[in-house]
């Protein structure tokens, strides 16, 4: 079972438990694949590479964070606590992020192997370092780590 397919089961044991939240938050899934398989040119409309999952995954905890902030800051902390708990349900579809230590460790490398000792070059050595990663850690983690390189 993809991870398309798994969702789709998970969203439809929500809705049979009547966990309201955990519907809405699999729903907006659902939604962005069905955006997805309808895009003009897309030759499979039936199913979603996991990358692809995983990318509208990604995108919906982004946006969750971003509501999270937005809400917490215009005082609407009950509005801040709903988004928290459908972050908390899409976090658990994403494999485990990499620790800023593993992160440090492929960054030191590939500044390395790179030859990059200006900070001017930051921006490509954070590029060459997400390429590494590949999907395993968050883009502003990787940023973090190589501007602590640079101190």
């Amino acid at each position: 079972m993809n991870l398309q397919q798994q969702i789709k089961a998970d969203m439809i044991a929500a809705m049979k438990e009547k966990d309201q939240t955990k519907v809405t938050a699999i729903k907006s899934l659902v939604a962005g694949f069905t955006n997805l398989l309808a895009e003009p040119g897309r030759t499979d409309r039936e199913n979603l590479s996991d990358d692809e999952v995983l990318s509208l995954i990604k995108r919906g905890v982004k946006q969750r964070k971003d509501s999270i902030t937005q809400f917490t800051e215009g005082g609407r902390p009950e509005l801040a606590e709903t988004e928290q708990a459908e972050l908390g349900i899409l976090e658990k579809y994403l494999p485990e992020m990499m620790s800023a230590e593993a992160i440090r460790e492929i960054a030191t490398q590939v500044k390395t192997t790179m030859g990059i000792n200006d900070k001017s070059k930051m921006g490509v050595l954070i590029g060459a370092v997400m390429k590494e990663v590949a999907g395993q850690a968050d883009g502003t983690a990787v940023k973090d780590v190589v501007m602590g390189l640079f101190d």
